[in-house]
């Protein structure tokens, strides 16, 4: 089982990651719709993420650093 990291603090954030962690990589689209989350919230939880150094993206696709 993936361990979320210490630096992440937000419930979402976590979900994100955890969801990445258990699908690979994915479109910002695949988030939204597997989520149920809205594009402007996920665009936000993504930017920190990416920020954070836990997240890149890869063409249209997001995946774990």
């Amino acid at each position: 089982m993936e361990r979320v990291p210490a630096g992440l603090s937000s419930p979402r954030a976590k979900l994100v990651y955890l969801y990445l962690a258990t699908h690979g990589a994915v479109t910002e689209d695949d988030l939204r719709e597997g989520l149920g989350m809205k594009r402007i919230s996920l665009y936000a939880i993504l930017k920190t993420l990416r920020s954070g150094g836990f997240v890149t993206r890869d063409g249209d696709r997001y995946v774990l650093d």
